[in-house]
């Protein structure tokens, strides 16, 4: 490929030094991640955790998601990007490490405190790297770019880490695949350190401010986008985890089934995002935030209306649309934070939504011990609120 042809596809995709720096990163490492993400749950009962003990790690990581998001965005305005990002890197590979020599399952929580530093920690410094290098026009190409790169490994490290369970067993397997994680970590630790450009203002006029000043201090459209979104996000939690149930157990689908059916939506998702990215620029952000708010709240009902396998593959292609607009509503979030605490902003923005949608799980098994649609029903109903909201209360966003 020529040098103009590099650099026309390179506008396109909205790259520049620092972009590339982190869709590196953040492939790199999800890449590592995936090949034990899904394992984990076999590694802790091979290490003698109980039932009980695997659904408190579930829970502990939900949490650690909700709580690194504001100290990971303090870190990002306060250090400069470029050492928060090696931060956040190094303390993960702590984690794998851990994960790597585990010999007890409770050396595998020791861990999980120190993995969800890239995962949550970093998350919002990774909004301020676009919202830093990019203009405003070419920030939601940007965010498709970096939410292909945080799927493509899902799709890609599963099935190899997989293998490495089938090959070696449940716990050689994941210390394998933890200490590729490792060897992946190191090569993105040494991209972040020589060929991301630190800008000078990242390191000058940082402002001590509480989390709830931030909170205070965010433009009121953003509010409203936040107070609509954690409407939608609590629906989509209410039924997140008996989908699968509801498809096997209710439907009497095999789990293979559902595998393609969960693959189409993440192709349906990926196919989407450049095209979606693209639009979004041209035309502004708030129709498309809308479709994908409306997408999340017809995919429960979808699921729980579908009689029919076309009927049930229609409902898993409604799932991957859900994703469409979710580069525009980054991108917007960006916009309206201010650039002197923008990862900060983000980390608030999260910590308010990730909290706050912690019981949904709960409540969706109340209603699923009542009985299996309500889930889905009460899902869909809470995301249509959600829709509502944001449609009333937002304004054209360009």
């Amino acid at each position: 490929m020529s040098t103009g042809r590099l650099t026309t596809a390179s506008q396109y995709l909205s790259l520049n030094r620092n972009v590339a720096v982190l869709a590196l990163s953040i492939f790199g490492l999800g890449l590592g991640e995936e090949l034990w993400q899904s394992y984990l749950p076999k590694y802790l009962t091979a290490l003698g955790a109980s039932g009980v003990t695997v659904g408190l790690f579930s829970s502990l990581k939900d949490l650690l998601d909700g709580l690194y998001q504001y100290p990971g965005g303090w870190a990002g305005d306060r250090f400069g990007r470029k050492r928060a990002l090696m931060l956040f890197t190094l303390t993960a590979m702590c984690g794998y490490a851990l994960y790597a020599l585990a010999w007890h399952w409770v050396v595998v929580f020791a861990g999980l405190l120190l993995v969800m530093a890239w995962k949550a920690g970093a998350f919002p410094v990774t909004f301020a790297v676009i919202g830093d290098a990019l203009p405003q026009g070419r920030r939601v190409m940007a965010f498709s770019v970096q939410s292909m790169l945080v799927r493509l490994p899902r799709v890609i490290g599963a099935p190899l880490g997989g293998l490495l369970i089938v090959s070696f067993g449940a716990v050689k397997g994941v210390r394998i695949a933890a200490g590729v994680t490792l060897l992946l970590a190191i090569i993105v630790l040494i991209t972040q350190r020589r060929g991301y450009r630190e800008r000078a203002a990242a390191k000058n006029g940082f402002e001590h401010a509480p989390a709830l000043t931030i909170l205070a201090r965010m433009p009121s459209q953003l509010k409203r986008l936040l107070a609509a979104e954690c409407l939608v996000r609590f629906g989509e939690a209410i039924a997140a985890g008996f989908i699968v149930l509801y498809v096997t157990s209710v439907l009497g689908h095999s789990a293979a089934t559902f595998g393609m059916l969960y693959a189409l939506q993440q192709a349906v998702s990926l196919v989407m995002y450049l095209p979606s990215g693209r639009l979004a620029d041209l035309t502004g952000r708030r129709s498309l935030i809308a479709l994908t708010f409306l997408f999340f709240a017809l995919f429960p009902l979808a699921v729980q209306w579908a009689q029919a396998t076309a009927a049930l593959v229609a409902a898993f292609f409604i799932g991957g649309l859900k994703e469409m607009g979710e580069p525009a509503r980054k991108a917007f979030i960006v916009d309206m934070a201010d650039p002197a605490e923008r990862a900060r902003a983000v980390g608030v923005y999260y910590t308010v939504r990730n909290l706050l949608i912690v019981p949904a799980g709960t409540i969706g098994g109340i209603l699923w011990a009542h009985n299996p649609q309500a889930p889905l029903q009460v899902a869909g109903a809470v995301g249509m609120l959600g829709v509502a909201a944001f449609w009333i209360t937002s304004k054209e966003m360009r």
